[in-house]
């Protein structure tokens, strides 16, 4: 068999171990030629590949980025013409390379747009890549704990300025319009207030969370945001007459090696795609599901979010502990 291999969408710690994972399962397990898409599905619309061997799939495991580019490219945007050639051309690369399936990793636009492909006729199979763990259909995306780690880091290390300088220390960290990260950060950086974007928050129950602190001799806090909710620290200062702060993280999230468990969960999702292949079982998504791999069907995936809900364990945890999540 003949499998191409594109990355679409933003970079991700576990791209190329993903690529990795594939790519030498195919070739050593199961004897498959393997193609490698550059930037996305930019290249397949240009026709722009390169082979993939054993020795291009060396020395990736620890490799942040992809080896293969990425790009935002939407085929199936319709411009404002009102004509668009794209899908057609897509297909008609595929054929030409004379590909038995196209495995797609990246994130929610790129797994729409590989349910669109497979609905040309094209044999896809989708992988999930996000920081922002916000992929319906699975538990989890590579790259998330790693940027959880990061973010993590990055709020401990507020903490020290915080507490010396007796102020409020807000930090903005990324997940879209999803607060994962956010939340599991927060929650391991011992954050004081945490705030989710499809939660919201109450700016009244923001300051009295802060207040309440300084009255029990605690006269500064950290307040993790998720970037989907906008927060203004001069604001949160008049309000409770503590200096306040604001810092963004912003893309050092998703740069850098991937941690030792996105290394293995990629390792595994990228293992299991190409059993997929073998098996003849096209237009998949593989994941996670109570820590097992499996898959999901495109047509499950394609257009929908996994949002974090109000009855998370560790929000109800995160509540009963004092935390506040600016809705309590």
């Amino acid at each position: 068999m003949r499998i191409g291999i594109l990355s679409a969408g933003g970079d991700c710690p576990g791209i190329n171990a993903t690529i990795r994972g594939v790519g030498k399962t195919a070739l050593t397990h199961f004897g498959m030629e393997v193609i490698g898409i550059k930037s996305g599905f930019s290249g397949l619309l240009k026709n722009d590949c390169i082979p993939l061997d054993y020795n291009a799939l060396s020395g990736l495991l620890n490799l942040g980025g992809t080896i293969l580019g990425t790009s935002r490219e939407k085929p199936f945007k319709v411009p404002l013409g009102g004509e668009n050639p794209k899908p057609q051309i897509i297909a008609e690369n595929y054929r030409k390379l004379e590909l038995d399936c196209l495995v797609c990793i990246g994130g929610n636009g790129t797994q729409k747009t590989a349910y669109k492909l497979s609905q040309l006729g094209m044999n896809i199979i989708g992988i999930p890549k996000t920081i922002d763990n916000d992929v319906w259909g699975t538990d989890i995306s590579f790259g998330f704990y790693t940027a959880v780690d990061i973010a993590t880091e990055a709020i401990d290390r507020l903490h020290s300025t915080a507490s010396s300088h007796k102020r409020v220390m807000i930090i903005e960290l990324m997940g879209h319009r999803t607060g994962w990260i956010t939340l599991y950060a927060g929650m391991a950086g011992g954050a004081d207030i945490i705030l989710l974007p499809e939660l919201g928050y109450d700016i009244k129950k923001v300051k009295q969370a802060i207040l309440n602190r300084a009255e029990k001799g605690k006269p500064y806090s950290i307040v993790a945001v998720g970037e989907g909710l906008e927060i203004d620290s001069a604001l949160i200062e008049n309000k409770t007459g503590i200096e306040t702060r604001k810092t963004i993280l912003g893309y050092v999230q998703r740069g850098g090696s991937p941690s030792a468990f996105d290394r293995n969960l990629a390792t595994r999702l990228g293992g299991h795609a190409t059993e997929l292949i073998v098996a003849q079982q096209f237009n998949r998504m593989v994941c996670v599901r109570d820590d097992k791999i499996t898959s999901v069907s495109l047509a499950e995936v394609a257009g929908k979010t996994r949002l974090v809900t109000s009855d998370h364990d560790l929000i109800i945890q995160g509540q009963r502990m004092g935390i506040s999540f600016g809705i309590n």
